[in-house]
Formats: structure tokens, C-alpha cells, sequence
């Protein structure tokens, strides 16, 4: 049990689902059996969750992440004290709310860096909230690059059957169009490779996307396959990466799923999002809720390890205890690996 790694799971926007998953997560051994999660938040919020999910765990504050020592029934918290018992809304999104869960983040951040804890795992937070708050950032992936200094980092998500890594994420389908550059999608399969090592794939097999129906179908459709993401996947290759591509967009991920390929390059964020999320969720409408949410986000190219849930904050249900807590978990289990196998590599 000494060698278990401590993470921190960063609480997300209080206003979200983010403390009622962590709670739910918590209550599976198997968990504390990985490692020792320390939550970076506030004991009002994770004290709430615990009320309306009808949990016994117990809430133990810590000052140093050192002295959190994982016990299976307990919480080890850091508490930001900004929120008092009924000082939130759920479902609403607000700029206290987007500059605490923005906090947790830059903190948990520089304990990574300080190598207090092996990896951060985040819970979803809120871009509107963020913005409301005067906050500059797109997401969870801006954040992390600014604080570590990251310059070439691309978003990588992984389901059960599938991974996805993009060229562009948090931007117009029109600018979307523009990002992809030679320089870009090569930068991105050098960290497709990197990213499926890190999850413990020792010669990853790599497809690249087309940004056109059909791959522009020898130019009838466009012109970008010839002009940028051909010459990137031939400069790739010559490193001795092994790449495929450019493979039409609308069959592409279904070769990714049958096992021919390990993980797919998507030119934007939501030729890559629909298929992953297709593949992982699996929504009951009668009841609804999510029989299934499997899925994680992970930031290739940081110095520090940091996966996600593969959802938002969720506001329809937040604070109802309807949450489903199965993406956190991978996420968990995702950040050890990758921070284990880093490891092994040094």
C-alpha cells in the first residue's frame, strides 16, 4: 500500500456534477487500491454531495497532499474554503463558481509540477462560468498548457474500443478548417504515438483522418489531404512512426474499433467527439439516465499527467445525485497508468 502514487482529483465547478462523481467514484475500492486521491476543493460542496447521494463516507481535511493516507471510507480533501453551506446554485452557471473551479485546477497543477502527486485528474468545469469570471480559457487543456509552459499539446480521447486524438478541438468548424496544417497534424501524430505509449501501447498502430468526404476523393472535394496532411504523414513515417492515411472520415473510425488501428488523428473536435461518444455512452431514454459513461480526455505533451471525464458539468441533473461516476473512474485508473509508465520509461 506504501507504493500507492497520490492524484489529485480537482473538484470542477461547483455548480456541476464534478463533487457528486467524485464521491460516487470514492465509494469503489478498487479505486484507493490505484492510489491515493486527494480532492481539491471545499468541504461545503463535497459535504452536499455526500448529503443528497446518501453516502456515509467521511470528509478528512488535509493541509499538505503528504498527509493524505487514502483510507478506503474516507475523503482526503484540501479545502479552499470559498464556500459556505448553501453558498452555490446548481445548474446555474455563475463567476464564483468558474474562478473556484479554476483555482483547484492551477493548484493541483503546481503540486504535479512540484512531484507531490503523479497525476491530476479533473472533474468537468464550465467555459461560460470561466468567462464570467474574466477567465481567457476555452477549457481544461489551455489551462494546463499556460501553467506548465506547454507549447505543442494536442486532446486525446479514449473509450473502451476506441481512441481519438484532434488537430483542433475548441474552435469554429470555419477556423477548424484553417488549423489544419502540415506542421499541425505532424506535430499530432508525434503525439498520438507519445500519448498511446503513455497508455501502455508499445508500438502504436496510428490512422490519420481526412478533413474532406471521402479524403477529397483525389482532389474533387479539396485540396487540403494533398497540400498538408499527406506530406505530414509521409515526414512522420520517414521518423519511422507507423501511420496510415489520410482514410476517409466516415469509415475510418470504424477500422480504428475493429482493432486494425490503435487510435485515429480527427482533424476537429467534433469529427472526433461523435464517434467516441457514440462508442462509450449508452443513454436510457426511458429512465433517463446514462446506463454507461466510459470515456476519458487526456492532454498529450504536458510535462505532468493530467486525464479527465469525457463530460461536462451536466447542469440538467446537477445536484440530484443522478450523476454517473464510470468516466471518473477511468480517468483515475487512465492518469496511474500513464504516470506508471512514465516511470518505467525514466
Amino acid at each position: 500500500m506504501k507504493s500507492r502514487m497520490r492524484v489529485a482529483i480537482t473538484m470542477g465547478d461547483p455548480a456541476g456534477v464534478g463533487a457528486e462523481i467524485i464521491v460516487k467514484a470514492l465509494t469503489h475500492v478498487d479505486v484507493y487500491k490505484k492510489c491515493i486521491p486527494v480532492v481539491m476543493g471545499d468541504r461545503a460542496v463535497l459535504k452536499d454531495a455526500l448529503r443528497f447521494c446518501d453516502l456515509p463516507m467521511r470528509l478528512n481535511k488535509v493541509e499538505d497532499v503528504e498527509d493524505a493516507q487514502g483510507k478506503f471510507g474516507e475523503i482526503d480533501y484540501i479545502d479552499f474554503g470559498l464556500f459556505e453551506e448553501n453558498g452555490w446554485e446548481y445548474k446555474k452557471n455563475n463567476a464564483k463558481c468558474g474562478e473556484a473551479s479554476f483555482k483547484y485546477i492551477v493548484d493541483a497543477i503546481s503540486l504535479a509540477m512540484d512531484k507531490k502527486v503523479g497525476a491530476v485528474i479533473t472533474a468537468p468545469i464550465n467555459k461560460k462560468s470561466l468567462r464570467m469570471a474574466g477567465l481567457p480559457y476555452d477549457g481544461h487543456t489551455e489551462i494546463f498548457a499556460e501553467y506548465t509552459g506547454t507549447k505543442d499539446f494536442a486532446m486525446l480521447l479514449a473509450s473502451k474500443y476506441l481512441h481519438v486524438i484532434h488537430v483542433s478541438t475548441h474552435c469554429s468548424l470555419r477556423e477548424a478548417c484553417d488549423r489544419v496544417k502540415k506542421d499541425r497534424v505532424y506535430k499530432v501524430i508525434k503525439l498520438a504515438e507519445r500519448g498511446m505509449k503513455e497508455l501502455g501501447y508499445e508500438n502504436p498502430k496510428i490512422v490519420v483522418a481526412g478533413l474532406n468526404p471521402h479524403s477529397s476523393e483525389d482532389g474533387l472535394f479539396g485540396d487540403e489531404e494533398e497540400r498538408e496532411i499527406i506530406p505530414a504523414i509521409e515526414k512522420a513515417r520517414e521518423e519511422g512512426i507507423q501511420v496510415d492515411g489520410p482514410e476517409p472520415p466516415d469509415t475510418v473510425f470504424v477500422k480504428c474499433q475493429s482493432g486494425q488501428y490503435d487510435i485515429v488523428v480527427a482533424m476537429y473536435h467534433d469529427q472526433g467527439h461523435i464517434p467516441l461518444k457514440l462508442n462509450g455512452f449508452d443513454y436510457n431514454h426511458l429512465h433517463n439516465k446514462y446506463n454507461s459513461v466510459s470515456g476519458i480526455n487526456c492532454t498529450i505533451g504536458l510535462p505532468i499527467v493530467r486525464a479527465s471525464v469525457d463530460h461536462g458539468t451536466a447542469f440538467g441533473k446537477a445536484g440530484e445525485g443522478r450523476a454517473n461516476e464510470e468516466s471518473l473512474i477511468d480517468a483515475i485508473f487512465a492518469g496511474v497508468r500513464m504516470a506508471d509508465n512514465r516511470k518505467e520509461k525514466k
